[in-house]
């Protein structure tokens, strides 16, 4: 007999704001902007794709593809659904 497995869906862990903060955060830190775009999507997931959408002034189709794994979002999309997720982007001086 052998093992049953399920998909890995992070969008399920991601329900507390402590939560999101933390991988949306591990995500940056990487400065992989495929990662950090898959990242953001499963933050839309968490929260719900059509109401994110809304929010973000973008349709559900169109938030799907730019956050999927073959989408290249620009920078102001990346913007409007971090607003939408309830997360502000701030920068932050690395002194040496």
């Amino acid at each position: 007999m052998g093992v049953k497995t399920t998909k890995f869906e992070a969008a399920d862990y991601l329900d507390s704001p402590e939560a999101i903060q933390a991988y949306l955060e591990a995500a940056f830190e990487t400065s992989d902007t495929a990662l950090i775009a898959s990242a953001l999507g499963d933050v839309a997931k968490a929260k719900g794709m059509s109401s994110v959408a809304d929010k973000a002034g973008l349709s559900r189709e169109s938030l799907y593809r730019a956050l999927s794994e073959n989408g290249n979002p620009e920078f102001g999309t990346i913007l409007k659904v971090l607003s939408a997720v309830g997360v502000t982007l701030t920068p932050k001086m690395h002194v040496s």
